[in-house]
């Protein structure tokens, strides 16, 4: 018996030690496994965003809002200078807008307050999201809607895409984006407040309480997808400053409505090529200015910034030589073969400079254009 207890007590440590080393080693394959099981789960698990971005919407829209500086001539005082007489005293001041590039074609929309002046005097410049800068040339209006027409010479232009006001909704998120109060182009955020329907149950006013500020005027509101659903054209204010009430023109009436202003404006304006040129170059004066007596042609004294003929190439100094197949003899056959085509119909005009003659395509803007009231 005693011989059978010491063989036990010599065993024994042995047979424990090995059982808690077998129980450790089945605790680390259950906690190794549940370890492996945890990271497939997160692996396919989608990651959890606690906030909402509509970061893509804007982008998409953003670079077709552009900021607009106008200068505004109006009559600041009068002065009764005698007993059938009057003095009107004309003063200029800086109108701050923005506006909505709806055309790769150059034409925007905005607001008519945000550029009218006086007698008609519009001095506007439109600078696009990138930076660029240039001057616009109002070529319609809409009184009625408090809508105009620019149109800018530029390329690599980014169009907004126009949204469906119809299916707007009270409720529905939407952003103002502008340039208010000379900052910048910035973007606030609200819903749609309420609409305001015609007769035939198309909206006419759409109410929202996103920030529309001084210099928003003009501007896009859009949906979360980026598309724009609406002009922003004024608030209602007792202090002048917003107070969460403010009202767009449905996208589809403006848009609709500058289609029809850009025909009629088309069908009333001649093509603008935008130079200045001086006499038509004779035997002397064409040794004179090129040492040789055979030029013949236009000189061009001044090309306009950001005009058809800048863009097409045309530098100051050059000669136009032939506008289509037109040869140039003086200023009044240049301007009669231009006067017959359209803005937006590209001609092409022949130009002498350094030796060498160059045929240059042109897609002809507005100048001076004729108004179009409604």
């Amino acid at each position: 018996m005693q011989q059978l207890l010491r063989i036990l007590h010599f065993t024994s440590w042995p047979i424990i030690c090995g059982v808690l080393v077998a129980l450790v080693y089945i605790q680390y394959q259950q906690l190794s496994e549940f370890s492996r099981q945890t990271a497939d789960i997160s692996k396919t698990q989608e990651p959890r965003s606690n906030t909402a971005s509509f970061a893509d919407a804007i982008s998409k829209a953003a670079p077709s809002v552009v900021s607009i500086n106008a200068t505004s001539v109006n009559v600041e005082s009068v002065e009764r200078a005698a007993e059938d007489r009057v003095n009107l005293y004309l003063g200029e001041r800086a109108s701050l807008g923005s506006g909505v590039i709806v055309s790769e074609q150059g034409f925007i929309l905005t607001n008519l307050h945000v550029v009218d002046t006086l007698f008609d005097a519009f001095d506007t410049e439109v600078t696009v999201s990138d930076g660029r800068r240039t001057p616009a040339t109002v070529i319609a209006w809409d009184k009625a809607n408090d809508l105009a027409v620019l149109h800018i010479n530029m390329d690599d232009l980014a169009p907004i895409a126009i949204g469906d006001d119809k299916q707007l909704e009270v409720g529905d998120i939407v952003f103002a984006i502008g340039y208010p109060r000379n900052i910048g182009q910035s973007v606030s955020q609200g819903i749609v407040s309420a609409l305001t329907h015609n007769p035939n149950s198309s909206i006419s006013i759409i109410q929202t309480d996103a920030a529309i500020n001084p210099g928003n005027s003009g501007g896009a509101l859009i949906d979360t997808n980026g598309k724009l659903v609406g002009l922003n054209s004024s608030i209602f204010s007792e202090s002048g400053n917003f107070e969460g009430i403010g009202f767009a023109t449905p996208a589809s009436t403006a848009v609709s409505a500058m289609e029809e202003l850009v025909k009629q404006a088309i069908a009333a304006n001649s093509g603008y090529l935008g130079v200045l040129t001086g006499e038509a170059l004779n035997e002397r004066s064409s040794q004179l200015f090129f040492g040789v007596n055979h030029i013949r042609g236009m000189l061009v004294e001044n090309v306009d910034t950001g005009g058809a003929a800048e863009r097409a190439g045309i530098q100051p100094g050059d000669v136009i030589t032939r506008v289509e197949e037109t040869p140039v003899i003086d200023g009044q056959n240049i301007m009669m073969e231009i006067r017959n085509k359209k803005p937006g119909d590209t001609i092409t005009v022949q130009v002498y400079r350094n030796g060498q003659t160059f045929n240059l395509p042109v897609t002809l803007g507005f100048g001076e254009a004729l108004i179009i009231e409604t």
